[in-house]
Order: C-alpha cells, then sequence, then structure tokens
C-alpha cells in the first residue's frame, strides 16, 4: 500500500469525510475476524514489530501473552511491557514510511522519534539533534551536547549519518572530468 499516494488524497477531503473513514476503519481493525487472523500468527515468545503512534516508527518487541483483544508484549531495547491492539502489529512486515518528495518542509508524518535533523537557531548556527519526541506543532530534540530544543516542524531538515549506513544513500566514487 502506497502511504504516501494516500495521505495525498485524503488532504483532499474534508474533516468531517475524515472522521467518518475514521470510525469505518476503526470497525473493520476492530473486527474478530481480522484479530483471529493476526492472532493466529504469533505465537509466545516470537519477536515481532508494532507501529507506535506517540513515536510515529516501527517498535521491536518479543510477544510475551496474548488476550482476547490484545497482546502484551515486552520491548527489546527497553524491557518495558505494553498491551496492544492486535492490529498494531506489523505481521506482514510492512514499509510504513510515508515520504512525500514534493514537500520541502518535514511535517509530523516524515518523522519518528530517533531520526536526526537540524535547524538554524536566531544567530544562523547549525544545531543538530536526536528527536526524542514528536509534539502536535513541534518536536523535541537533544543535541550531543544534552541541550533540549522544541522546534516547530517546518523549521527542521533531515541529517543522514553516513556512519550509520542509511539505506538511502548509495557508496559511490567522485570522478573528475
Amino acid at each position: 500500500m502506497d502511504y504516501s499516494e494516500i495521505m495525498q488524497n485524503l488532504k483532499k477531503e474534508t474533516a468531517f469525510d475524515l472522521y467518518r473513514l475514521q470510525v469505518a476503519i476503526t470497525q473493520e481493525l476492530e473486527s474478530p475476524q481480522r484479530t483471529r487472523k493476526i492472532r493466529k500468527r504469533l505465537k509466545i515468545g516470537q519477536q515481532i514489530t508494532y507501529f507506535d503512534d506517540r513515536e510515529n516508527r516501527l517498535i521491536k518487541a518479543k510477544v510475551l501473552k496474548m488476550k482476547r483483544t490484545k497482546v502484551l508484549v515486552e520491548h527489546i531495547d527497553d524491557k518495558e511491557r505494553w498491551n496492544i491492539p492486535f492490529y498494531y502489529v506489523n505481521v506482514d512486515s510492512v514499509d510504513t514510511d510515508i515520504s512525500v518528495f514534493r514537500k520541502r518542509r518535514l511535517d509530523k508524518t516524515q518523522l519518528s522519534v530517533g531520526d536526526r535533523v537540524g535547524f538554524q537557531d536566531r544567530q544562523n548556527n547549525g544545531i543538530y539533534g536526536e528527536i526524542i519526541r514528536l509534539n502536535r506543532k513541534t518536536v523535541t530534540l537533544v543535541t550531543d551536547k544534552k541541550h533540549q530544543w522544541r522546534v516547530g516542524y517546518g523549521a527542521l531538515y533531515r541529517v543522514i549519518d553516513g556512519e550509520k549506513q542509511d539505506p538511502n544513500l548509495l557508496e559511490g566514487e567522485i570522478i573528475d572530468f
């Protein structure tokens, strides 16, 4: 499913149309048939990923217990435990990124907790850091010097760290003509 294309189409709709669609989608997500299908594909101890809407990214976790409508998982990184609905689980390992290439400014759908970003402060100095929280209108980021900043989405730009083997980077060599 091309989430970017869907987002572009949804921007044209009215708030009421979006609300009505949300109600229909919620009813479909919570249907017992869908829950059973997902439940059959999970096992206790299985490592999974699920989408966290607060961090806007996939979280790696382990299945601890399955209940009627929720699954108890433990995060691989920090060992926190969460009860999540079955439909949060990315059973088909789909790509969850939403990228709008025509846009110059970043928005909440294009960023995740842990992303490296930068911005210009009031003295035109480049400030770089890692996103630790996505807020409604701003992100909270922490710099390498442990300073926290709240910055509007429109002021941010991506910072690509070549050392982290970003899948969007190509390895090559510069040839002078």
